[in-house]
């Protein structure tokens, strides 16, 4: 999430044998003085002793290199201690990691072909494309594969992935891709990036019997205008008179707080609470919008945006805030289907700078609900029904898709199905005849 609370400054000093101060030294006081005086998460584990512990083992890493032990030696022992914190909401970025999340949160504008990919076997899945960028014009389609790029393999444990892609695409020269789809012939294409803005809007298609369910394909929170667009993609929806609604988080790794609760009142008032070391908040949500929370409390619960049926697709790479949306609108009566999500709903980072011009996103408050009932670290599906990747670069059929137009279908025919009113039974007399 961008940034909601400001940590405390930075207190502590380590006196637990650290070599020689390094480029690696100065990045670990860093981030373990902020994590033992800012972390306010769900992790139990003694941060102070876990600091003891990692500072021997990057004594022993920069051994050979003493004052020149670089960032990366000192990167790579943080991640360790983190991933042993237990919490994958408080991580490291490089720099390269920390501008891409300045540009989409910014919502910069940068050179892009407009198609985001994803590393699967066998290349790198097009999870989403920007209407009227470069892969758009030259015929990309969601869930096409590309399974090489400018000559090298793509893919899982291939040289190019999401990363690579970015840096070919932020060097504004064209990229050559091999593209795949199921049912024709796999072909070479050239794509040309042009300045366009660095995040991805929802969009919005048409699926389903008649094409009569609206698909909102949502990607991400972090831009300050995403439940704006959102809020508008329902509304052409029920301008077309849609009978039902799926809104694909499958591929929606979080963003800002206030964009999340705002774009989850669409279905119902929401009412979020979050808790710091030092107080606390409340988010409130309505009708799209964000709103002064006691007006989301004393909200109707029919105070909504979307009435109709509606399912949301999720998976491991849901996250975030787009748990914590997920989770208001099942309770607003949407269906969850899919596979279980990250599992980092129940908290909130803020980013601090580091040292190398990374960030750390640190977390600093746990997450309730109206009742003060913390919110579940995961969502758990509704309807069990994973993304079967290899069906879908080989066949085209999106298993998670089908399952939620079938669980529509059935909710559409029950809201349409006529209501008879029971027979009055038979008048009785006193002795029952």
């Amino acid at each position: 999430m961008p940034q909601l609370y400001r940590a405390p400054a930075l207190l502590l000093a380590l006196t637990c044998g650290l070599a020689a101060a390094s480029p690696a030294t100065d990045l670990f006081d860093t981030v373990t003085k902020a994590v033992e005086t800012g972390y306010y998460g769900w992790s139990t584990v003694d941060r102070v002793a876990l600091a003891q512990k990692y500072a021997p083992i990057l004594t022993e890493r920069c051994a050979t290199q003493l004052e020149s032990c670089d960032y990366n030696t000192g990167r790579a022992v943080i991640a360790d201690m983190l991933k042993e914190l237990g919490d994958a909401h408080t991580n490291v970025r490089d720099a390269e990691g920390a501008e891409r999340l300045a540009e989409v949160s910014q919502n910069k504008s940068v050179p892009r072909n407009g198609a985001r990919v994803s590393r699967v076997a066998g290349g790198l899945l097009v999870v989403s494309v920007m209407p009227g960028s470069p892969a758009e014009r030259a015929g990309v389609r969601r869930f096409d594969l590309l399974t090489s790029v400018n000559g090298q393999q793509a893919g899982t444990d291939q040289p190019v992935g999401p990363n690579e892609f970015v840096r070919l695409e932020r060097a504004n020269t064209p990229m050559t891709v091999i593209l795949h789809r199921p049912g024709t012939p796999d072909r070479e294409l050239v794509l040309t990036p042009q300045s366009l803005q660095a995040r991805d809007e929802p969009t919005l298609s048409w699926v389903g019997e008649g094409g009569r369910t609206a698909l909102i394909q949502y990607p991400t929170f972090l831009s300050s205008d995403s439940a704006e667009l959102f809020l508008a993609r329902v509304g052409e929806a029920k301008r077309a008179n849609a009978e039902a609604m799926i809104v694909d988080m499958r591929y929606n790794g979080g963003g800002s707080l206030n964009e999340c609760v705002a774009a989850s009142s669409v279905f119902g008032p929401t009412v979020y609470r979050a808790r710091f070391q030092r107080g606390g908040f409340t988010y409130g949500g309505l009708l799209g919008d964000e709103v002064m929370s006691p007006i989301a409390r004393m909200a109707r619960p029919d105070w909504a945006v979307w009435k109709q049926p509606v399912a949301l697709l999720i998976g491991p790479n849901t996250a975030s805030c787009a748990e914590v949306f997920t989770h208001y609108a099942q309770l607003s009566g949407a269906t969850a289907i899919g596979e279980a999500t990250r599992g980092v709903g129940n908290s909130g980072v803020n980013f601090l700078p580091l040292p190398d011009g990374g960030v750390l996103g640190l977390t600093i408050l746990k997450a309730f609900d109206a009742a003060d009932r913390p919110l579940p670290d995961h969502i758990t599906p509704d309807i069990l029904a994973p993304t079967d990747i290899a069906a879908l670069t080989t066949t085209g059929q999106d298993t998670t898709l089908d399952a939620a137009l079938t669980v529509l279908k059935a909710q559409v025919l029950r809201r349409e199905a006529p209501r008879t009113e029971p027979s009055a039974p038979p008048k009785q007399g006193v002795d029952g005849r």
